[in-house]
């Protein structure tokens, strides 16, 4: 049984504007997805629809083999926690601190489990020192934390990030990536999340849905995605830069295999190098 599952769904904004065509999508336990695709493919409605704040026109989502009811949806919005791409239309509190706070209070839990709760996403998301800091006086990406803690804290079993690296810095995207990998791999949570920054999807993702004009037009792995440059360049994306350098290096004849992440290309090119060089001191 998945953790999320869409069949067929379509979902028209009034005015008859349909934003997503007969979607099929899964989402298993402990799983790294990225949906990709340019600006307005319909990623942000999709994700609406994972927690029912939108409502199928027509189709299904199923969270755990369940259809979203109004008898169940406080407990759909528990398990699928959404962190939306602009950070300022989920803080509101006074402080960071009650801010993150704040989910786990309308859980109706106590305040030791709250308090215990709020430590945890704060130090998880390693703002700490921003506790009692007033939120909408951080910057950017500190306000993306907040809001990351905040739905941390109410512990959802999958978390659904909206263009996550929209406003971060270098070392901003670099400190979220290493984030989405600890909680797939020390906790097990799902991370589902979209982007049209192809870079940061070979660093993250386990499987990958390539979305355009509110339809998937490929799914697979990131090997399988990346090798269909074509269908890349018709969605106005392009294969990131480690892969396409490493394709460029076997056209010219240099003999590296190919790799997606940072650390799979660096030993493939040490590894490449090596070969070289001892092929080179043989008489």
């Amino acid at each position: 049984m998945h953790l999320i599952e869409t069949r067929d769904l379509t979902y028209t904004y009034p005015g008859n504007v349909t934003a997503l065509h007969d979607l099929n999508f899964v989402a298993p336990r402990n799983a790294r997805i990225a949906v990709i695709g340019s600006n307005g493919a319909g990623k942000s409605t999709l994700f609406k629809c994972f927690n029912g704040i939108f409502r199928p026109t027509s189709g299904s989502v199923l969270i755990r083999g369940e259809p979203i009811t109004k008898e169940n949806i406080r407990e759909v919005r528990k398990f699928v926690g959404i962190v939306f791409q602009n950070a300022d239309d989920q803080i509101f509190s006074p402080t960071v601190e009650q801010d993150v706070a704040f989910g786990p209070t309308n859980l109706g839990l106590d305040e030791e489990t709250i308090h215990h709760r709020v430590e945890e996403a704060l130090k998880l998301v390693g703002i700490e020192d921003l506790a009692g800091r007033v939120p909408h006086h951080l910057s950017g990406g500190e306000k993306k934390r907040v809001a990351i803690a905040g739905i941390i804290a109410m512990e959802p079993e999958v978390l659904v990030l909206d263009e996550p690296t929209a406003g971060l810095d270098p070392q901003g995207v670099h400190d979220l990536i290493g984030f989405i990998n600890s909680l797939s791999r020390q906790y097990g949570m799902t991370v589902i999340f979209s982007t049209h920054d192809v870079s940061v999807v070979c660093e993250v993702a386990d499987y990958i849905y390539v979305m355009n004009r509110g339809r998937f037009v490929a799914q697979g792995s990131v090997e399988e995605i990346f090798l269909q440059q074509e269908l890349l360049k018709s969605v106005r994306l392009d294969v990131p830069v480690l892969p396409k350098l490493l394709r460029s290096l076997k056209d010219h004849g240099v003999p590296v295999p190919m790799a997606y992440n940072y650390g799979d290309a660096e030993r493939a090119l040490l590894d490449s190098y090596r070969r070289a060089a001892g092929d080179e001191g043989r008489p």
